[in-house]
């Protein structure tokens, strides 16, 4: 059965022909069986085959078959027809009109065909017999009735239709801003988690570089300066691991978890511990405190961080052996100030322009991403007199 629907619903003009034809076979066999006297039995006969053509094409070209309707009925007032069985293509084809999304003039004329067609017949065909005025007009009233009911129920239909097309179409664009919503949240959360896996790598690997480099230079000569710094590039390596899954633990957010298998995130208390790491790895640093320290959002705190952390880094990169850095961290009524110097050799120009021609600077880029993502402002370039320094104003409450 459902392969007849589907079949019929493929070939709309092919089931539109064919009650066409029904429709033409009746109507022949009406005027031959109501009018057996008529005069002009080929003049109903071409009628009723232009009325089967209206409802054959009524759904390919509705607006002209509805014009070829209206010249059917006026010539059949003209030439003194009688109405016959054809005539129910007019009802056909005002449903069709008014049902259709077309212009707007066709429903309308469908509609003032409808309502007058009963009146017309009843002035050119009045009705025998005795009955007073009142009975003829409750007579054609019941005749219109089809004409409006055909009408309402393709207007029905047509707006019914526009309806669930412009639901479809909200459910649509929805559904696109939905896809589109989420590759903007896998693209922020790569970029967090890209930023994250720099400041762990660059930070953690640097110290482990220089205290291999060092410890195989007084491997011989001084072998507990080596043991010691076998034991940093141990620790280093344990925090970064450390750090590591702590990420991963983000990524697998499905999965079991160990107790104790990550470590909070970082933030401003766990500074001087960076800096003495630092140290350890043969930076001077002079790290200070200015204001009174107090708990701030988890976002700061963990930018703050990374900021010191990444600065420090690439003073080990590119500060040169004798360069020495300086911490400071101020406490403001409404934000936490962070400045980061060195009097090292500095980065080149093209470390600290976004991506440089080199493609590297992504630490400072990590670093800018950060700081506008809790609202505040990052100043990094060149020290007057030599050097490089980070500057930076986080807010306690975010920018709107």
């Amino acid at each position: 059965m459902q392969r007849v629907y589907d079949f019929l619903r493929r070939h709309p003009t092919g089931v539109d022909t064919f009650w066409a034809v029904v429709l033409f076979g009746f109507s022949v066999l009406w005027v031959v069986t109501t009018y057996p006297s008529v005069e002009a039995p080929g003049a109903y006969a071409a009628v009723a085959a232009l009325f089967g053509v209206v409802v054959a094409l009524r759904r390919r070209m509705p607006e002209r078959m509805l014009l070829l309707a209206v010249v059917l009925g006026v010539a059949q007032l003209a030439f003194g027809l009688m109405p016959f069985f054809a005539d129910f293509a007019m009802l056909v084809i005002i449903y069709t009109v008014a049902a259709h999304d077309g212009p707007r003039w066709a429903s309308r004329l469908a509609l003032a065909g409808g309502l007058s067609s009963a009146t017309l017949a009843q002035l050119r065909w009045p009705a025998d017999g005795p009955g007073s005025g009142l009975a003829h007009v409750f007579f054609t009233v019941i005749m219109t009735v089809p004409f409006v009911l055909a009408w309402v129920l393709g207007d029905s239909l047509r707006t019914r239709r526009a309806y669930f097309a412009q639901l479809e179409e909200r459910a649509s664009r929805l559904e696109k801003e939905r896809e589109a919503q989420a590759k903007v949240a896998v693209a922020a959360e790569r970029a967090r988690i890209a930023r994250e896996l720099h400041d762990v790598v660059a930070h953690n690997v640097s110290v482990m570089v220089v205290q291999a480099d060092g410890a195989a230079y007084v491997l011989d000569s001084s072998p507990e300066q080596a043991k010691q710094a076998l034991e940093t590039i141990s620790g280093t390596g344990r925090q970064a691991l450390a750090e590591m899954r702590r990420l991963l633990g983000v990524l697998r957010t499905g999965e079991h978890r160990e107790a104790g298998e990550y470590v909070p995130q970082p933030d401003v208390q766990q500074i001087e511990d960076l800096v003495e790491q630092v140290r350890q790895a043969g930076l001077t640093v002079d790290f200070r405190i200015e204001g009174s320290p107090r708990p701030l959002p988890s976002g700061v705190e963990l930018t703050a961080y990374r900021i010191v952390q990444e600065a420090l880094t690439n003073t080990r990169k590119h500060g040169g052996p004798e360069a020495g850095a300086s911490v400071r961290l101020v406490y403001f009524d409404d934000g936490l100030g962070l400045l980061v110097e060195d009097d090292g050799r500095g980065a080149t120009h093209e470390m600290y322009e976004d991506g440089g021609a080199d493609g590297r600077g992504h630490g400072l880029i990590g670093m800018r991403e950060r700081v506008g993502m809790v609202g505040g402002t990052l100043d990094a370039g060149p020290r007057p007199g030599g050097g490089f320094r980070i500057s930076a104003l986080l807010p306690l409450k975010p920018a709107h």
